[in-house]
């Protein structure tokens, strides 16, 4: 694996961990896309630092199981915003 591919992995995976983000935020701030940073965290992440992979799996999970809740925030905020107008 490639240096800067290594690099990038293990800055995706920090930045997940000490801010909670779900891929979708931590592709926007790095400017990748959603499958690079799903296949850095999940697939390369594994290879490189095991317990770090684990600590990252926590949080993806944590927040698969909240999407539900975001979404239903979203909508209602949409509709609300629709309302004030």
């Amino acid at each position: 694996m490639k240096d800067y591919i290594e690099e990038r992995v293990l800055e995706l995976a920090r930045y997940i961990i000490d801010t909670n983000s779900t891929v979708r935020a931590a592709a926007k701030k790095f400017r990748v896309s959603k499958s690079t940073v799903h296949k850095d965290v999940t697939e390369r992440l594994l290879e490189i630092n095991p317990g770090l992979a684990a600590d990252v799996k926590a949080v993806l999970e944590n927040n698969k199981a909240e999407r539900h809740l975001r979404g239903g925030m979203a909508t209602r905020e949409k509709y609300q915003h629709a309302k004030e107008k």
